[in-house]
């Protein structure tokens, strides 16, 4: 079977990319998304990608799919009903959290604490406890546990977080154990398997999230599975992880808090697989959806890979990309508060129902779709003709706004509505970029995403950051990552020394034992492991993931410390180094897909239209291409608009765009 199928689901579209591994050849497909049950979109999407393909559903050997089902279940607060069994004297750990109040003077009176995941009449204390040097301090008292867990039957799910279980799990184990037989088909989350590391709050709201989306992603898995059977498909199903990797359906069905930022993690993926192509190792990426745009950065085609996953106001230890999000994106609704009577964009989005008012099913509120239209920016359908859009209906929505806002044009109030988008966006970047150390000027900007390709130019602009790339099939890039990433899996262990009680041979040993219990839980091959340790200076109250080799001495990590330390705060401490925690990452071999290369352009390429659009204060024309007819090493002069099924890229006045023969598109200041 030769066919891989790559699926991400974003709040508004379902992207769905059927790659043929021989060629690289791929086919294209977006449904509208089905948030009851989004299931029903994928399989739409897969049949309309396998009709294009002309192949049936059984040649399809691997569905790699990024899910929002868990992102989802947090954010709308329709998780399970979780209990909790924690070691006696720590039943209010989610309670008393890290006692931090957001906003500045006074903010704990307008700020709502949120709930926890698992009330405190779901948690119980078990009778035990563990030294933080893996001693048993209190045998754990079995009789007592059994008559709490009976106490908790109609939860839906369990977690178990006992103290420094980490360091020994027999008692979280045992309890799994009890908890089984007195709680029969309830899910159960273990803390020493979900996260076994060291600080008692962080690995239990960690382990409380895992289980309070794991009904629901395990269903959701055993559905898609069922019915992606059903219609023929014989492949296997893996899910994409919140750092870029694969995991089967079964581990991700058992660990779902590593699915948390799936689908951004895709679009990354995705970003690196064509900037590698076309030849640039260092780059910011920026993607632009309906609902939000996600930003991040890249280093050596190797992303930020951060120890944290925030969704909403829940911040979880789960390794992900680090990936910045605002409530920017194509349906992002424009208005104008009564209190300060200034335009602001999002974060609120008119999704897919009822969508823009462009759209013309039932949306009446302007936004930056709608405001592109306005503009002339986009062509009069989308997604390969199955959206008409409907300018009128665009003119009268963001015209509301205009007269709100006692603007002389439509076209004025529009381009208002662009301006403070980009901005927004480019607040994003500078979050992953200049707040990290890093200037946006050194790096290239992947631009992806339905709406993303329109707004990029003006995004390279603002940060300085060129080329700007334009991936092929932009809107379905999410996609493209998920169906060529491997296979990923890692093992971490707190293991707390100070430099002066370590050798180096201890160190490697250490990452040896972690990288062969990662490979044990891989269902691949291993073509890379990647180490990571989090070191401080002793007497520091937080530490710092730094990357190394098996051959990294103590003295080499140090120095690696150091520098990093300096990066981020511009200080050093004479204190002792100290390790922490250390962890492997194994990957499985990457897909063989071969990339598409294009035929080199005889001449430069010729406009299949031209309309006008709004730039600079007034109307002038743009010529139209359409990206399938372009041929590698042709130049477009901006304004010009390139128009291609599930995207449309805009080339402002002085810039050009040149066709690389891996089919990107790079976005240059004509001076460059």
């Amino acid at each position: 079977m030769r066919y891989r199928l790559g699926v991400d689901v974003g709040g508004t579209f379902t992207d769905i990319l059927l790659i043929d591994e021989h060629s690289g050849r791929s086919y294209r497909a977006k449904t509208a998304s089905t948030p009851q049950d989004q299931s029903i979109g994928v399989l739409a999407g897969l049949e309309k990608a396998c009709a294009q393909a002309g192949v049936a559903p059984s040649e399809i050997g691997e569905i790699l799919h990024g899910t929002t089902v868990a992102t989802n279940a947090i954010l709308e607060g329709k998780g399970a009903r979780v209990g909790l069994v924690t070691t006696a004297g720590f039943r209010q750990v989610l309670q008393i959290a890290r006692s931090y109040v957001p906003g500045g003077l006074a903010g704990w009176i307008i700020w709502p604490k949120p709930e926890p995941l698992a009330a405190l009449e779901d948690t119980i204390e078990a009778v035990e406890r563990v030294g933080a040097d893996g001693s048993i301090v209190t045998p754990l008292d079995e009789d007592d546990l059994r008559v709490k867990l009976r106490g908790l039957r109609g939860v839906e799910a369990l977690a178990v977080c006992l103290i420094h279980s980490y360091a020994d799990d027999t008692h979280e184990r045992r309890v799994a154990e009890i908890a089984a037989e007195e709680l029969p088909g309830v899910p159960i989350s273990v803390s020493s398997a979900v996260l076994p590391e060291l600080r008692e709050y962080e690995r239990a709201i960690t382990t409380v999230a895992n289980a309070y989306v794991q009904p629901q992603v395990a269903g959701y898995v055993d559905n898609l599975a069922a019915k992606t059977a059903d219609g023929g498909v014989d492949g296997q199903l893996y899910m994409l992880r919140s750092d870029g990797g694969l995991a089967s359906a079964a581990n991700a069905a058992a660990n779902p808090v590593n699915l948390l930022l799936s689908g951004p993690a895709g679009g990354v993926t995705g970003a690196t697989w064509f900037a590698e192509q076309a030849g640039f190792d260092d780059f910011l990426t920026f993607d632009m959806g309906g609902t939000s745009t996600d930003v991040a950065l890249v280093q050596n085609l190797r992303p930020r890979i951060g120890r944290e996953t925030r969704i909403g106001d829940l911040i979880v230890r789960s390794a992900s990309v680090d990936v910045r999000t605002v409530g920017a994106g194509g349906g992002s609704i424009a208005h104008v508060p009564e209190l300060t009577r200034a335009l602001r964009v999002g974060p609120q989005s008119a999704g897919a129902v009822p969508g823009p008012a462009a759209y013309g099913r039932g949306g009446v509120e302007p936004t930056v779709t709608d405001a592109n239209v306005v503009l002339g920016y986009l062509p009069s359908r989308l997604a390969g003709g199955e959206i008409e859009l409907d300018r009128e209906r665009s003119r009268a929505a963001v015209g509301k706004l205009a007269e709100a806002m006692g603007l002389p044009s439509v076209e004025a109030a529009a381009q208002g509505i662009v301006d403070i988008v980009n901005e927004n966006m480019f607040g994003a970047l500078r979050l992953v970029s200049i707040q990290q150390g890093y200037d946006p000027r050194d790096f290239a900007l992947v631009a992806f995403g339905g709406a993303g390709p329109l707004h990029a130019n003006a995004l390279g602009r603002l940060t300085g950051s060129w080329p700007v790339i334009i991936p092929p099939s932009p809107g379905v890039l999410c996609a493209y990552g998920d169906a060529t990433t491997s296979l990923r899996d890692e093992s971490a262990r707190t293991y707390i020394r100070r430099f002066s009680q370590l050798t180096d041979a201890e160190l490697r040993q250490l990452l040896t034992e972690l990288a062969e219990a990662a490979t044990r839980d891989l269902d691949s091959d291993v073509a890379e492991v990647v180490y990571q340790v989090d070191v401080r200076y002793h007497g520091q109250g937080f530490e710092i993931p730094i990357s190394i080799d098996l051959d990294t001495g103590l003295e080499a990590l140090g120095k690696l410390f150091d520098a990093e330390h300096e990066r981020l705060f511009s200080f050093l401490l004479s204190n002792e180094h100290e390790l922490v925690s250390a962890r492997a990452m194994v990957s499985g071999p990457r897909p063989n897909v071969q990339p598409v290369r294009l035929e080199q352009a005889a001449t430069d390429p010729e406009p299949v239209g031209s309309h006008d659009v709004w730039i600079d204060g007034g109307w002038t024309a743009a010529a139209e291409y359409d990206r399938t007819a372009l041929r590698a090493g042709a130049v477009i002069t901006g304004p010009a608009i390139v128009v291609e099924m599930d995207s449309t890229t805009l080339v402002l006045p002085g810039h050009a765009a040149h066709v690389h023969e891996s089919g990107c598109l790079l976005i240059r200041p004509l001076e460059a």
